[in-house]
């Protein structure tokens, strides 16, 4: 690698590490640098893992004060996360690299109309409730349980745009303030990158050079994201996750 390969992956992971932190789809910057620089796309999505690691807990971190009281709603994710970012990073050395091409834009896609129509299918809900004498779950239920392992195999295998998924899925089923629910994306997303990449470690090539670049710029990144994300109001988070998701499906189509 390169100086300025070197300088354009360190730029990226920051880059990464900041987006991850306010909506998800950091790998749709670090990926594509990975692969100019040569890197085969296995090699590039197990080390392009390891390095958002860091940028993830940076980004918990500075998330902590909406993080209060959630420790229960976390740990109980947090097992069908680890469920599916195994499952997820089994399946990346399975399956052929272009495996999850075709489903990745329908499902980012889907997740995006999910936090658009979120405030109104969450008043839906919360009527319906109300008529029928019942609480929210402050964890979800089951089905939460469910979608978030499901969502967790993708993240596992891929990890582009699984924030996004996440935000979408609580956002459905739990009643809690966005930036809470973001701050609980924030850590499912460190978890699941950190049970690929400990299975990565043993089991596939890393360039490590690359995944040092990338931790120390999403590390910064992840700072950077808390300061901007915590201060966006509701409505302006929902929109940047739009259009962040927006781009991320361009991207995958288009490339």
């Amino acid at each position: 690698m390169t100086i300025w390969e070197a300088v354009a992956v360190f730029v990226a992971g920051l880059g990464a590490g900041t987006i991850n932190t306010i909506v998800g789809s950091g790998t749709l910057i670090t990926f594509p640098v990975l692969l100019a620089t040569g890197l085969p796309p296995v090699t590039a999505t197990v080390s392009n893992g390891l390095g958002l690691i860091p940028g993830s807990i940076s980004g918990a971190i500075g998330y902590r004060k909406e993080l209060t009281g959630q420790r229960r709603r976390i740990v109980r994710l947090g097992i069908g996360a680890a469920i599916g970012g195994f499952t997820g990073a089994t399946l990346l050395l399975a399956l052929p690299s272009t495996a999850f091409e075709t489903i990745v834009p329908i499902l980012v896609g889907l997740a995006l109309v999910l936090v658009i129509l979120q405030p109104y299918i969450s008043k839906a809900v919360q009527r319906r409730r109300e008529r029928h004498g019942t609480q929210a779950k402050a964890d979800g239920g089951p089905l939460l349980f469910v979608a978030i392992m499901i969502a967790s195999v993708y993240g596992g295998y891929f990890t582009a745009a699984q924030g996004i998924i996440y935000v979408a899925l609580m956002g459905m089923l739990l009643q809690d303030s966005m930036q809470r629910i973001n701050a609980t994306k924030n850590v499912l997303a460190a978890l699941v990158n950190s049970v690929a990449a400990l299975f990565f470690v043993f089991v596939a090539d890393i360039d490590w050079q690359a995944a040092g670049l990338i931790a120390v710029g999403s590390t910064i990144g992840g700072q950077i994201g808390a300061r901007v994300g915590r201060r966006l109001p509701p409505t302006a988070l929902r929109i940047v996750i739009v259009l962040v998701g927006l781009a991320a499906i361009a991207q995958l189509v288009l490339k």
